[in-house]
């Protein structure tokens, strides 16, 4: 796991862009209003209440974490070690790789490369691990749905709030000179929902949505990896069939990388 502090920074530029435009245009105690902040917040958080499970809604914390912590997904290496176990199984046979195996840390690969040792047939472990991949991705979506919802459900309750704001200033016109104050104190739900949404709850969403996508890219390769292994592929194709998962700046990286290896190797 690795720090990736990009998100904090970006909830810390918008915050401070959004203040900074609020406090232009008077104090910005006129923007508190703490009705309207439970109505938005803790509504929303009701309505989620209504729409998942307990379990799902555990994770949210973990999932919080998960967007300053992420995981180690170097590619390049994963192709290395299975080219590498690919050599070595092709001269010293496939139970040869079994002691390199402990030494890997990523389990998608172990668990494929231990059905490879066992001798399981190649159909078996396409299948088995394309259901893992599957088990993956329905664990992961359900943390996306949880902040997707909330997005959605923040603006509305924010919409409510306003409705329940307005319906009380109409109530009661006796004094028209409250009707701007009333008015603005109604709009601040609106504010809040439309803020939390835009600036706290979609973009986690999105966040964890490409964070997904690039667990489940690497996974693929890994799959692919393992079934040419399985199949006695060519060391070589393996890894160029594998390179097709990175990007042509990696790539390039890569090959320049192995070519001063393999300069090195020479020269001793």
């Amino acid at each position: 796991m690795k720090r990736n502090l990009l998100p904090a920074i970006g909830m810390v530029v918008g915050n401070g862009l959004i203040l900074t435009a609020m406090a232009t245009n008077g104090s910005l105690i006129r923007y508190f209003d703490v009705p309207a902040l439970v109505i938005t917040l803790f509504g929303s958080f009701s309505a989620l209440l209504i729409s998942f499970p307990l379990n799902a809604l555990k994770k949210v914390p973990a999932l919080l974490k998960m967007l300053l912590m992420t995981p180690d997904d170097d590619r390049g290496a994963l192709i290395d070690t299975i080219t590498h176990l690919a050599k070595k199984s092709r001269t010293e046979g496939i139970l040869a790789i079994e002691e390199d195996i402990q030494e890997i840390d990523n389990p998608v690969l172990i668990y494929g490369l231990e059905m490879v040792v066992d001798g399981t047939d190649i159909d078996t472990i396409d299948e088995i691990l394309n259901v893992e991949l599957e088990q993956t991705e329905d664990r992961h979506s359900i943390g996306q749905q949880v902040f997707l919802k909330w997005g959605e459900f923040a603006p509305a309750f924010g919409m409510i709030g306003t409705l329940i704001g307005l319906i009380a200033m109409l109530g009661d016109l006796q004094d028209p000179s409250l009707i701007g104050t009333g008015m603005a104190t109604a709009l601040l739900t609106t504010f809040y929902g439309s803020f939390m949404a835009n600036m706290v709850f979609l973009p986690i969403a999105k966040n964890l949505e490409m964070q997904t996508a690039n667990e489940l890219k690497t996974n693929e390769m890994i799959i692919e990896g393992v079934l040419a292994l399985q199949r006695g592929d060519n060391p070589r194709i393996i890894e160029q069939k594998l390179q097709s998962f990175i990007s042509q700046k990696d790539q390039k990286s890569k090959k320049e990388k192995t070519e001063a290896v393999n300069i090195a190797e020479d020269i001793i």
